[in-house]
This record gives structure tokens, C-alpha cells and sequence, in this order.
């Protein structure tokens, strides 16, 4: 399915009326230009696919899209024009500067009614989220290119409810123009003149405890794995599950991972130890409080991260958590015993005690027939205290997109993986394609790469990045870790403005560190999408890159940690998605 039907034909969506408003508007809209991609696509699925969820066997979840007001683009349209934006925007200030100026400004008047009217009669927590034209197309999906606000909404008057609103919807407008977003236009050839957002207001799916407010599950599950493990097969997809909000997935943080076919089977880590060090620590929360203070201009203002310890206190731990008991060197389901917890969702996922899977599996299906395309879904799980010995749990659907899978036939084959003048190569590798005209090769020093500078490490690559991306020069990339966590203990914390000129990317895994693709992340969809190829090299890999070689070639940079090199003639890349093989000859 290549273009979402008119929304103005979807029963499920009214327009808002100020004089007349109902909680029982569940999906409605301010003005007269487009919903964007993101909110076309929660429009799309509330017709198509929410209703279907009426069987008995996925009681006792519901399965909704959190109730959702859409700003459109007609007002994005509005407030750049009346406010004279466009120059500030189109600039090359920083992305705080942009947001100050941004914040100064007007909304239009006829927006600020309506949204006086909303926030009067809501009071849950709040995500302020971007829904472009762009965003969520099949090949183009600029996931996690614009920003997100949370706004606890909480406050006793209205007028400070309402100020807090507005300056979360001019921090989502004021990212379309953000470094990342203009990088990653000028990767996709498209051109920010005529990028228009619409905006999303949706009730943030959790309950509060205490001073927080957050979800037990967030999740994000793919119909397509590019890197499944034991049994598995592609086609039987992968889901990312945490505790708290969905950030610490997307973000690329540390995850719980698993087939859908095969729910009970814990992911390959090494021992119990690796299992408990690299598995979720911490989680994220509306801060209902604001202990961190007044700060407009960054994403997380209203947002805390919180441990595992604050969760227990909530009781928030029951579905999702096991133990591991030391005397027996084991792990037990549930927090019904003494000892460190892990989140490993073996309550849900090998007991059964709520039939979470089964309705993930029932959503993708639905999601792929209904968009004949493998699709990505994002979603949240509340589970409400038990009352009378009753459960009950909503699965909020909260994104949904396809995903670009490449057929073209590539024959990659193990004699290739050792033959002479391998640069490098993987039987892990994410992608299909060959490529044969790329002669800049940017990679981290394994000599000077330590896990603590890797902050560094990707402010050094940006910068790389920015001189390559202006002179269109694609490029390979080399480093260690994870690419595009947000844990930089994992690897190097990159978003994706910040490599968005490379074609090719080698992940170099590390002593001791188990960091599996995040498959559920935003920069993961993005390098998808686009046809970026990863490679992925284990630390005991016998397909080594050949480093002493890479030396050799002519520098054009060198920074602190990475280099720049300039081939005389192009490598050749050659991956076979099919087979999940790819090879860099010299």
C-alpha cells in the first residue's frame, strides 16, 4: 500500500469542536491541512484494525490508540509565515537557538482557543509528538528524526497546563529544523522547503505512582528480523520490550529481545552474569514533580530515569521481572523470592500470566495484511491494580510503519568471506546490495578506542560526517560497540544526523559486552529503510578487518580517536540478504 486513504473519509476521526467537546472523541483534528505520516498512519489502523479486537482470547487486554488530537500542518504553515521564522529556520544556528526563537513566537490565534478548550478538560500526562509530511514513508522513514515532548499536564490552573502545551508544540516545530533533521535531508535528497509538521497531542499510555508516570511494557515489534538467532527465521519477526517508557528502546538502551514464535527462549548472552549486567537497569518516567526544572528547550525536561529499585517500591514489577537466586546459580519467574532482579518479562513470556504475545503477533498480522508491507508497531502496556482478583491491561497501539525489505538477488557464498583482498566481511550482516563506488572510509581507532571517551568518540565523527556530507561523498564506517545507543557503555552514541552520510556501517563487537543490534530503535529503522548495509563482527570472529591495510591508505584527517582515508579506487561491497552474508573486497 503506497498512500494512506483521506482522513476526512474515516468515520473514527471528527473534527474538533471546542463547544462541544467529549471524552468520547477519541481521534480528533484542528484545522484544514494534512494529519502528516505518523498520525494517517494511527488514523488508518483505528478504521482498520482496533476494532478486530474483540476475541475472548486476548482478554484481559484491550487493545486502543490512546486518545489523540492532531494540529495540522495548516497551522505549522501559519506559525512559521506570521512569526517571519523561515530565515532563523533555513539558518545555521544552533539547534538551542532555533529552539529560542521558536519559543518566543506566537502560536496562530485560532490554534490557541481550541487548545485552551482541550487542556481545560484533560488532565492526564501528555506526548507532544512530530507527525511530518515525510515521516513514516516505506523508504524514508525519518523515525526518531523529529522530536517527542512529555508534559505531566498536571498543574492546578489551566493557564500554566496551556503554557506547558504550547511550549511543547513549538519545541516539535522548532525540530524540523534541528542539525539532525537538515543532515538527514540532505542524506535522502529531499529538501526541507518542503517539509511541512502537523502535530500530535496524546494521552501518554501508564499510571502514577507516586511521583512518576510510566507504563509496565513498552515495546516495539518488527514482522521482519535482519538478525535472528537459535530457530528463528526472519519471517517470524522480533520484539523489543522494556519497562517505563518506550525511550530507553528506541533510544537504543538496553532491551529484552525475542522471536515472537519463540517467547520463552532467553536471547544468547554468555552466562547468567553477562544475562544480569547487560539486561535493563534503569527506566524512564514522567516527572509529575519537575525535580529537574524549568528547561523548554530539552526533550526530556518532564522526564526522569529512574532504577530498578523505584520500580519495586511501585510494585510495577510483577509482570516483568524475575529473580535470580544464588545459592541454586539460577534464575526463578517473578519477584516472589529474595534476591536481584532481572527484567526479562518471564512472567508474561514463559508463564503466561497475561497474554501479551499472543496479542503482539495478532497486531503485526493484522499490521502486514493491512499495509501488505513487513511493519514496525510501537506500543505501551498498562496493567491496572488488581481489583477482586481481576486483571485488567490496555495495549496502547501508539505507532505503526512499514519497513523496506530489499529483494534485488545478490549471490554472497563462505568461499568469498576468505578470499584475497577481503577489507572485511560478516555472516551477520543487515541488508542486500552491492555497492561499488565508494572510496572514503571513516573508522575508529582500535588502538585508541575506549568505551568512557566514546561520547567523544561521536562528537569527532560528526564532524567527519558534516565535511563528507557536504561534498556528497558516501562513505564506509568502522567502530566498535553498538552504533546509535544511548547507553555509551555499549558502544558509540551516535544519533543519526551524526553518521547520515554513510552507505556502509561495521559494528566491531567488544570484550565482555553483549550488545545485540537494537532492532527496535530509531536509528535501527532509519538504516533499514534506506538501504544502509551493517555489518556486524563478533570479537571472536575469524573474518577479522584487515586494520594494517587500512593504515596504509592516504589520510585526509586524522582526529583524537578516527580517521579519514581516501581510496584510489572504490571498494566493492557485496551483501546477500538472503543469506545474511556480505563481503568489502579491496
Amino acid at each position: 500500500m503506497n498512500r494512506l486513504p483521506d482522513f476526512h473519509s474515516n468515520p473514527q476521526i471528527t473534527r474538533f469542536n471546542r463547544d462541544f467537546y467529549s471524552e468520547k472523541d477519541e481521534f480528533t483534528y484542528i484545522g484544514d491541512g494534512e494529519l502528516g505520516g505518523k498520525a494517517s498512519g494511527l488514523a488508518f489502523i483505528k478504521d482498520k484494525i482496533v476494532s478486530r479486537f474483540n476475541d475472548p482470547e486476548f482478554n484481559p487486554i484491550s487493545v486502543n490508540i490512546p486518545r489523540i488530537t492532531v494540529i495540522t500542518t495548516q497551522f505549522f504553515d501559519l506559525f512559521m509565515k506570521q512569526n517571519n521564522l523561515y530565515d532563523i529556520a533555513f539558518s545555521d544556528l544552533s539547534d538551542e537557538r532555533i529552539v529560542h526563537h521558536f519559543l518566543k513566537a506566537e502560536l496562530p490565534p485560532n490554534l490557541i482557543g481550541d487548545l485552551w478548550a482541550l487542556i481545560e478538560h484533560v488532565h492526564l500526562p501528555l506526548a507532544i509528538r512530530s507527525s511530518s509530511l515525510l515521516e513514516d514513508s516505506l523508504n524514508e522513514p525519518f523515525a526518531g528524526i523529529y522530536e517527542t515532548k512529555m508534559i505531566p499536564n498536571n498543574q492546578p490552573d489551566v493557564e500554566t497546563r496551556f503554557r506547558k502545551l504550547a511550549e511543547a508544540i513549538k519545541f516539535v516545530y522548532a525540530s524540523t529544523f534541528f542539525n539532525k533533521a537538515k543532515c538527514y535531508m540532505k542524506s535522502t535528497h529531499n529538501s526541507l522547503k518542503f517539509e511541512k509538521m502537523a502535530v500530535i497531542i496524546q494521552e501518554v499510555v501508564g499510571i502514577q505512582h507516586n511521583k512518576r508516570f510510566y507504563p509496565n511494557i513498552s515495546g516495539v515489534a518488527r514482522s521482519y528480523n535482519f538478525y535472528p538467532t537459535g530457530h528463528a527465521t526472519p519471517e517470524e519477526g522480533v520484539v523489543n520490550l522494556a519497562l517505563g517508557l518506550g525511550k530507553t528502546i528506541v533510544d537504543g538502551g538496553s532491551v529484552w529481545s525475542y522471536s515472537p514464535q519463540y517467547p520463552d527462549v532467553t536471547p544468547p548472552f554468555n552466562s547468567i552474569g553477562d544475562l544480569m549486567r547487560q539486561s535493563q537497569l534503569h527506566f524512564w518516567a514522567v516527572d509529575m514533580v519537575n525535580t529537574t526544572g524549568y528547561d523548554p528547550a530539552k526533550e526530556t525536561e518532564y522526564m526522569t530515569l529512574l532504577a530498578l529499585k523505584d520500580a519495586e517500591y511501585d510494585n510495577t514489577l510483577t509482570y516483568v521481572a524475575s529473580t535470580y537466586d544464588y545459592t541454586a546459580d539460577r534464575i526463578n519467574i517473578g519477584v516472589g523470592f529474595p534476591g536481584p532482579r532481572i527484567i526479562n518479562f518471564g512472567p508474561v513470556l514463559q508463564v503466561n500470566l497475561l497474554p501479551v504475545n499472543t496479542v503482539i503477533k495478532s497486531v503485526l498480522k493484522m499490521c502486514e495484511e493491512t499495509f501488505d508491507a513487513k511493519v514496525e508497531i510501537e506500543f505501551a502496556i498498562t496493567i491496572e491494580p488488581v481489583t477482586r482478583g481481576v486483571v485488567k491491561a490496555q495495549f496502547g497501539m501508539l505507532q505503526v510503519r512499514p519497513m523496506g525489505i530489499f529483494e534485488e538477488m545478490v549471490e554472497v557464498n563462505d568461499p568469498d568471506l576468505t578470499r584475497e583482498k577481503v577489507l572485511a566481511a560478516s555472516d551477520n550482516v543487515m541488508g542486500n546490495g552491492v555497492i561499488q563506488s565508494i572510496k572514503d572510509i571513516l573508522y575508529v581507532d582500535p588502538e585508541l578506542f575506549q568505551l568512557k571517551n566514546s561520547r567523544a568518540i561521536a562528537s569527532e565523527i560528526e564532524t567527519f560526517n558534516r565535511e563528507l556530507v557536504e561534498t556528497a561523498s558516501p562513505y564506509l564506517l568502522i567502530g566498535f560497540g553498538r552504533w546509535g545507543t544511548s547507553d555509551p557503555w555499549l558502544g558509540i552514541p551516535v544519533d543519526w544526523g551524526q553518521i547520515s552520510g554513510a552507505r556502509v556501517i561495521i559494528e566491531s563487537q567488544l570484550e565482555g559486552v553483549y550488545a545485540d543490534l537494537s532492532q527496535g530503535s530509531h536509528f535501527f529503522h532509519n538504516m533499514s529503510n534506506l538501504g544502509i548495509l551493517y555489518f556486524s563482527l563478533k570479537k571472536a570472529d575469524l573474518l577479522p578487518i584487515d586494520w594494517e591495510w587500512l593504515k596504509q591508505q592516504p589520510i585526509v584527517r586524522k582526529g583524537n580517536y578516527a580517521a579519514h582515508v581516501r581510496l584510489n579506487n572504490p571498494v566493492t561491497i557485496k551483501v546477500d540478504g538472503r543469506k545474511r552474508k556480505g563481503v568489502i573486497f579491496k
